[in-house]
């Protein structure tokens, strides 16, 4: 991504260094996460992320450099879930972990410092390296705005500007500069497209995330009964999971994006998804809080709720 410069007023919102906290007191003042009450509020926490989730992380490795990344570093291979689980845990503090945002900030830069290497065009990458590091953080604002017009319903355009300026915040959060980031919509159009063009590709990583084939070791968590089941069923759910994933993978992601990672999509699965879709938006916002949202969120939006003279905020109108 080029670099510009920008006008102190366009740089990232700060919160004031506590003092008389010892090192933290001392640190330079911390990005704002996305404000309780906002649209970020709304979808993040909300059991529908789980469904939007595949399509981002595998853009995300159709980028050569953090496909290469992956490959080299990652445990998705031997340890999926606990892998899926981090980062989703990991996702959800950067948006409603509030003091424990800019921290959870540090660590995945901490744990990305060692991560270079060559690349699949043989060129010398660097996991933090803005200009794959800011892809990383990119392709969330594509995929909620797409998957959100089947799972949600269309952003009106305020929502739409407001998820971008929240979405910056969370880039703020991941240790993104705003030079580093497109700083508006506008901008970033012509950023993803050029992204797609000139950079994505169908890496090996991306294809094997898609993959219906492939080995897929069985969760390892839950009571005894739990695991016998899965280890008796194992082989069938294998294939249906793959089958599921591969399939809400390439339907929420964007078109254009769709065809830059090579994925196929035809009438008949877009059928198909439309009337899962469906069925998925008008049954999540019948059930309790407790079951709509990941537990991160659900505690998040409790402590708001309780913190809030007035009367009790709104779920959210999405």
């Amino acid at each position: 991504m080029e670099k510009t410069n920008r006008p102190a007023s366009q740089q990232q919102p700060t919160r004031p260094a506590r003092p008389g906290r010892g090192e933290a007191g001392r640190r330079r003042a911390e990005p704002e996460p996305p404000p309780p009450g906002g649209v970020l509020w709304t979808i993040a926490g909300d059991v529908r992320q789980l469904l939007m989730l595949p399509a981002a992380f595998t853009l995300q490795v159709a980028h050569p450099a953090i496909a290469a990344g992956v490959d080299t570093y990652s445990v998705f291979r031997t340890d999926p879930w606990g892998r899926g689980e981090r980062s989703l845990r990991s996702v959800q503090l950067w948006v409603y972990g509030g003091e424990q945002a800019a921290e959870e900030g540090r660590r995945v830069r901490r744990l990305h410092r060692e991560i270079q290497g060559t690349d699949t065009r043989g060129r010398r990458y660097h996991a933090l390296d803005p200009s794959c590091y800011a892809w990383v953080h990119a392709t969330g604002f594509p995929i909620y705005r797409y998957a959100g017009r089947y799972l949600l319903r269309p952003f009106t355009p305020a929502q739409e500007r407001q998820l971008y300026r929240e979405w910056l915040q969370v880039g703020r959060i991941l240790g993104l500069h705003d030079r580093d980031m497109p700083q508006t919509i506008e901008e970033y159009w012509p950023y993803y497209h050029r992204m797609l063009a000139e950079e994505i590709e169908p890496t090996a990583v991306a294809r094997e995330l898609v993959a219906t084939d492939v080995p897929l070791p069985r969760p390892q968590g839950g009571s005894l009964p739990v695991r016998l089941l899965l280890r008796l069923t194992w082989p069938v759910l294998r294939v249906l999971f793959l089958r599921f994933r591969a399939f809400v993978t390439a339907g929420y992601m964007p078109f254009e994006a769709r065809a830059a990672v090579g994925l196929e999509w035809s009438p008949a699965q877009e059928r198909r998804l439309r009337r899962f879709s469906t069925a998925v938006r008008i049954l999540v916002p019948l059930l309790p809080e407790r079951l709509r949202y990941l537990p991160i969120a659900r505690e998040a939006r409790a402590r708001w709720r309780a913190g809030t003279r007035g009367g009790v905020p709104a779920r959210g109108a999405l």
